[in-house]
């Protein structure tokens, strides 16, 4: 039987809303950043429309991956692409989407400051009041864990969903009960069917 939890669709239009908060949130502080590092790959496009924001030309990004660690099944976060850019002695805004367990913000980091910033604030999206790790900025905080699906991982999460499933539904229809049963979601039948084909070429 699939797992149940809840789940939350993020629009596009609530993502550009938060985004243009956690900027008045920064620019408010008084901290004006010489560069914004997006943590790759959630932080990308929050990170863009805070430059935007912010007026701030200077974007680069870290990239922290996440791999399963011998049978405990563990999570453990990972560098996996470094920062490529001189930072000595700058103000940085580390942006990414969510705080969930803090830990891949804490990785991220930990590498930044081994590169002698002046100073280092963090901010995101939204914060899980379960996360070990406080940024700085939050636009949202989420008291009730859930997990949130953004608008550039709509296809990523779902067919994961999907492919752990026992069976794959029969129809779209099907699948989008199954979602809103389990996970207190309705997809829109067009992504749905996306995905469906997507898995369906893969399997062939």
């Amino acid at each position: 039987m699939a797992k149940q939890f809840q789940c939350e669709l993020i629009s596009w239009g609530e993502v550009y809303r938060l985004s243009a908060l956690l900027a008045r949130q920064v620019k408010n502080a008084g901290f004006r950043p010489d560069v914004i590092i997006a943590i790759a790959r959630g932080g990308y496009v929050p990170a863009r429309l805070i430059c935007d924001f912010l007026d701030i030309y200077n974007l680069t990004s870290v990239r922290i991956s996440h791999y399963t660690a011998g049978s405990s099944k563990e999570e453990t976060a990972r560098l996996s692409s470094p920062l490529c850019m001189e930072i000595k002695g700058l103000k940085v805004l580390v942006v990414d989407d969510i705080t969930d367990t803090g830990d891949t913000v804490e990785v991220a980091l930990q590498h930044i400051r081994e590169f002698d910033p002046a100073e280092v604030k963090v901010a995101v999206l939204q914060h899980k009041k379960q996360s070990m790790l406080r940024p700085d900025f939050y636009a949202k905080k989420l008291i009730k864990w859930r997990w949130i699906i953004y608008p550039w991982a709509v296809i990523e999460d779902i067919g994961g969903f999907l492919r752990a499933m026992p069976e794959l539904p029969a129809t779209v229809e099907a699948a989008n009960r199954i979602f809103k049963a389990d996970h207190g979601v309705t997809v829109s039948p067009r992504t749905l069917s996306l995905v469906f084909k997507m898995i369906e070429k893969v399997r062939a």
